[in-house]
């Protein structure tokens, strides 16, 4: 079953990223924003581009596959 994530509002979101980013270029990285309903990924770089909506469970499966990398 493919469950969609809705897009939601990017101004209502609350966003994050890693505190393991290289702080010497703090724009190289993702940024990430939860919601009930789905993960939002971004580029640091063009905060107002284009960006992801997944839901949890793609999200978990992704970190999980990263994380064995």
């Amino acid at each position: 079953m493919i469950q969609k994530a809705t897009a939601g509002n990017a101004a209502e979101l609350h966003w994050f990223k890693s505190s393991y980013s290289d702080s010497s270029n703090p724009n190289d990285c993702v940024e990430v924003a939860t919601a009930p309903d789905a993960v939002h990924v971004r580029d640091s770089k063009n905060p107002h581009g284009p960006r992801l909506a997944l839901v949890p469970a793609a999200w978990a499966g992704f970190v999980a596959y990263a994380a064995r990398r």
